[in-house]
């Protein structure tokens, strides 16, 4: 019985360390657009806010913002920041999306259509965990090139 026990414990910690670690991400909350800052091609779409939450074992991403033509967008994907493609619904450019953890701060970031890669990126959280820093390009949903640098605030 004492086996079972520790079994139970064990996995329990197990858990809660899996949990932590998604809760500790200096990328959870909620960061809004700095458009100040902020270098915003032409053409490219504009993510007003953007919230990182946990959503049992993986992380919801839930943007929301306006598109290439100013028109609200909202567009939301569940998953973990493993590299591997997760759907993404509500963007005009992606149906598919992986982020990549690269270290303690930074995630790459990838945006596919029907297979075909429409975006990519780098996500950079500042030391102070107050300013994260978003560079990307790629195609928007018109096939234009489109390139920028998105500075957000911690809320």
């Amino acid at each position: 019985m004492a086996g079972m026990k520790t079994k139970s414990i064990g996995l329990t910690l197990g858990l809660f360390f899996v949990a932590a670690a998604v809760y500790a991400s200096p990328h959870m909350g909620t960061w809004k657009l700095n458009e100040a800052k902020s270098k915003l091609g032409a053409g490219a779409p504009k993510n007003n806010t953007v919230v990182y939450a946990a959503s049992g074992d993986s992380i919801k991403v839930t943007v929301d913002g306006t598109d290439a033509d100013g028109k609200p967008a909202h567009s939301e994907w569940t998953g973990k920041f493993d590299g591997k493609d997760y759907r993404v619904t509500g963007d005009s450019t992606a149906n598919m999306r992986s982020y990549k953890q690269i270290d303690d701060r930074t995630l790459e970031l990838t945006n596919k259509k029907d297979g075909k890669v429409t975006s990519t990126g780098k996500i950079s959280v500042s030391a102070d965990g107050k300013t994260r820093t978003v560079t990307l390009s790629g195609t928007n949903a018109k096939g234009e090139k489109i390139e920028g640098v998105g500075i957000y605030d911690k809320q």
